[in-house]
């Protein structure tokens, strides 16, 4: 598979789910629909944690909620496992 391709998903899945938490820290100060917590974590999971976590630090957006946090970063944890990893069968491939 082309790593151009797979890093363009990366990015596009980090930007919805970075717009995704601002739609929801915008309909929060408003009072308006919410995207659900399983949401926005399923979008982190799927390849947007990183887009989650800038737009968590931005917006200042389910900081103390637990275990919303926790688990967060967890996904967050678990994708940089998975660079390291990545990135060692990289340099030294099987």
């Amino acid at each position: 598979m082309n790593p151009w391709i797979v890093l363009g998903a990366i990015a596009a899945m980090n930007l919805v789910t970075y717009g995704a938490f601002f739609f929801d820290k915008r309909r929060s100060m408003s009072g308006g629909w919410r995207i659900s917590e399983k949401t926005l974590l399923r979008l982190a999971f799927l390849g947007g944690s990183l887009g989650a976590k800038l737009a968590q630090a931005q917006f200042r957006h389910k900081t103390r909620k637990q275990p919303f946090a926790r688990i967060l970063n967890f996904i967050v944890a678990i994708h940089c496992l998975c660079l390291i990893g990545l990135a060692y069968l990289w340099v030294n491939p099987l």
